[in-house]
């Protein structure tokens, strides 16, 4: 597949460029901001996270990148119009070229900058995100279609070898139905794109194939199948312990939990919100951050468990 590299024009171009390309801007997903809302700061600087791994934070989804021997590779491309600022970190640490871009999932906050980048890189997602993005307005316009997959997969990809081996897993739905959990064997590391996004309620995308019932069962999954892993660079947040990213799993399952004894007690998803109890351990979580208004996520669980 071939995609147009349109950095330079970026540049070159500058104000009337960038206004073209804000009109192809796709929108973010339900209940997250725009490039420059509160919940999207400007791209922020290159950070270290282990090895030869690294993060830049900003403007949409985390973005991860490894430095290999022969090129780079990114996890996740951010909001639209964020591919020069992503390379401008990139280049802080490395002249080497990018030769693949992950994406976690289809939302445009993560994949939003795929197509600024040259033909030689590779795309590559789970098989189901990769029909998801199929589906994405931004990606039916002719001149974005170049930032669609090259190469998928279904349950397991291992790309690269040796100490530069990242493996891509793939545990059912969650977040959507396509996430990947992309593991950077050497440095111990795993970016969990918006399955972790954060300590609070996800947000259970049910358009895209994303399920509340499954979330919990899905995060415990790749909790006991993904071996060696010390390090979580999450969707949204600041890079965090491996067992933060297992309290999480186990915080979805609560969540479903409540969900069923309070649908059977008769109570309203709004009841079932005010009455939800957790473990000290998870005193930190946000709970009136979610999604769904009065009744947050448990609207969503109760619509699946009505089915």
């Amino acid at each position: 597949m071939k995609r147009t590299f349109v950095l330079g024009l970026i540049v070159l171009g500058g104000a009337i460029t960038a206004a073209v390309l804000s009109a192809q801007q796709p929108a973010a997903p339900a209940g997250q901001g725009r490039g420059g809302g509160p919940q999207f700061p400007p791209v922020g600087a290159i950070e270290k996270v282990a090895g030869n791994v690294y993060m830049v934070p900003g403007q949409g989804g985390n973005t991860g990148v490894l430095v290999a021997a022969n090129g780079v590779v990114l996890v996740d491309t951010k909001l639209a119009n964020n591919g020069q600022a992503i390379l401008d970190q990139v280049r802080t640490v490395s002249d080497k070229p990018i030769t693949h871009i992950i994406n976690t999932h289809t939302h445009g906050d993560h994949t939003g900058s795929n197509q600024y980048f040259p033909a030689s890189v590779e795309i590559v997602v789970q098989e189901n995100t990769a029909a998801n993005m199929q589906k994405m307005p931004v990606f039916q316009e002719p001149a974005n279609k170049q930032g669609l997959a090259d190469r998928t997969y279904k349950d397991k990809l291992t790309l690269l070898s040796g100490a530069d081996a990242i493996d891509l897993y793939y545990f059912g739905a969650a977040h959507t139905n396509g996430d990947s959990f992309v593991v950077f064997r050497n440095a111990r590391v795993m970016h969990s794109g918006d399955a972790f996004a954060n300590k609070g309620q996800p947000f259970i995308d049910a358009g895209n194939g994303g399920s509340g019932i499954a979330f919990g069962e899905t995060l415990g999954k790749a909790a006991k199948g993904i071996p060696n892993v010390t390090t979580v660079i999450p969707g949204h947040m600041a890079v965090t312990t491996w067992q933060d990213f297992v309290d999480f799993g186990e915080f979805n399952r609560l969540f479903l939990a409540h969900a069923r004894a309070s649908m059977k007690a008769g109570k309203t998803p709004e009841q079932a919100m005010m009455d939800f109890k957790l473990p000290e351990k998870f005193k930190g979580y946000s709970l009136t951050a979610g999604r769904g208004g009065p009744g947050g996520n448990f609207n969503q669980l109760y619509m699946e468990l009505k089915q």
